[in-house]
């Protein structure tokens, strides 16, 4: 089990290791672009477009369940139905997000409250990056189509090839062009697009011959998209309950100022540095647990989840001490400003928090979405998403900023407990 896991988890947090890097490279130009303002705008227009895209973030996580299910089942032809329906989806979805950005961003700029300089900025890079929205859809239907069909070298050449794009084309267009803010949006535009070219060229090395199952008009008769709809629903309300925690992370941080909101979007990079390695895990948690819960073999679910578990504990450890050595050093690499340096300093100790707060809630994560237990993934957002607002508001009169880290671990530790309390019902019981 221990060589199934690995084999499943290696090549994703490989992958996963490249995407903190394209976003902390994004950060790393702005704090050189010249204050700390150019990191807010990087922060905000990337929470815009999280607020877009993680709420479309089923297309990965219901198109990850249900292959995984399949494959589990061996009906290939249904595996194939379900790739074929969340590409429609995807792209019905981009053609949405393109005909609303105007007023969605109009909107979330009278809700945001940050500065005009950084707002204007934030503008720039949105009206850029807005163009690769089909693109980045489409990406996350492939890579959770990959992982369900226990296929996770393809994620990882799809994440790598366009992360490294996007690294590259960033600095060219940014720093070497002179585009500043339109340069990240411009690599990050032409990185996606490569996604989408490389992941058709694996579809075709790797599943052509799944082709002939392919029906499009049956795919989409609305009887046949019944399920596929009921649970990316409730998946579509656990990523908007999960990305109002990011997003008001974000958006609260920017009241308290340019330098603060700075500190804040260094310190969330860091803070979910570590989780890209328990993602890893979490994604063979995904795959092994759709698969066995297809096949129906409870002996190997379980024994999967108690090597995960073992795993990310070990990750959550040496993640701590890693933090606790290195962390202000960490912080360094991604700005020079003396001033954000000097303020972050305080904050440093929420670090030590994260990963032993974070790690069970992370691989459960995976762990239900193989399940397909879409209400139970559902319900536990919102009910930490609320708790993260309520920590917030009750503790920030007290400790002030401190009181929005306070709140992040609120929500983390709810998730923990509650979907450990409800893992047998929902997981455990559908082998």
């Amino acid at each position: 089990m221990n060589k199934r896991v690995l084999k499943l988890a290696l090549p994703s947090i490989l992958a996963n290791v490249t995407v903190p890097i394209v976003g902390m490279v994004d950060v790393a130009i702005a704090g050189r672009l010249g204050d700390a303002a150019s990191i807010g705008a990087i922060a905000i227009a990337t929470m815009l477009f999280d607020l877009l895209y993680w709420n479309m973030g089923f297309l990965r996580v219901g198109t990850g369940g249900y292959a995984a299910q399949a494959y589990g089942r061996r009906d290939l032809k249904d595996a194939v139905k379900v790739l074929v329906q969340a590409l429609g989806t995807a792209l019905t979805a981009a053609m949405v997000i393109w005909l609303i950005q105007i007023p969605y961003l109009k909107l979330s700029f009278l809700i945001i409250d940050s500065s005009p300089y950084v707002q204007s900025m934030a503008k720039e890079y949105f009206f850029i990056r807005i163009w690769a929205a089909p693109a980045t859809l489409s990406l996350f239907v492939f890579k959770g189509w990959f992982i369900g069909m226990q296929n996770t070298i393809s994620p990882m050449v799809i994440d790598v090839c366009v992360n490294l794009v996007n690294v590259g084309m960033s600095i060219l267009l940014a720093i070497s062009f002179g585009l500043g803010i339109k340069g990240v949006a411009y690599g990050t535009l032409i990185a996606q697009y490569s996604g989408v070219i490389i992941s058709l060229i694996l579809i075709i090395v790797y599943y052509k011959k799944l082709f002939h199952y392919i029906d499009i008009k049956n795919s989409f008769i609305i009887k046949e998209m019944k399920s596929f709809f009921v649970l990316n629903g409730n998946l579509f309300l656990r990523s908007t309950a999960l990305l109002l925690v990011y997003a008001g992370f974000t958006s609260i941080a920017a009241k308290y100022g340019d330098t603060l909101l700075a500190v804040s979007t260094i310190m969330m990079k860091l803070m979910l540095l570590y989780s890209y390695f328990v993602d890893g895990f979490a994604y063979a948690g995904e795959a092994l647990t759709g698969r066995f819960i297809g096949a129906k073999d409870k002996v190997s679910l379980i024994k999967s989840i108690k090597v995960l578990f073992n795993w990310i504990s070990a990750i959550a450890i040496i993640s701590t001490v890693i933090y606790w050595v290195a962390g202000e050093e960490m912080f360094r690499l991604l700005t020079n400003n003396v001033e954000v340096i000097a303020a972050a300093k305080e904050y440093f100790p929420w670090l030590l928090f994260v990963p032993i707060l974070s790690c069970v809630a992370f691989i459960l994560d995976g762990i239900f979405i193989g399940a397909t237990a879409s209400s139970a993934i559902r319900d536990t957002m919102l009910l930490s998403a609320s708790l993260f607002f309520l920590t917030y508001y009750i503790l920030s009169g007290w400790i002030g900023h401190h009181a929005l880290y306070a709140a992040y671990m609120m929500h983390l530790v709810v998730r923990t407990i509650y979907m450990s309390f409800i893992m047998k019902r929902e997981v455990i019981a559908k082998a």
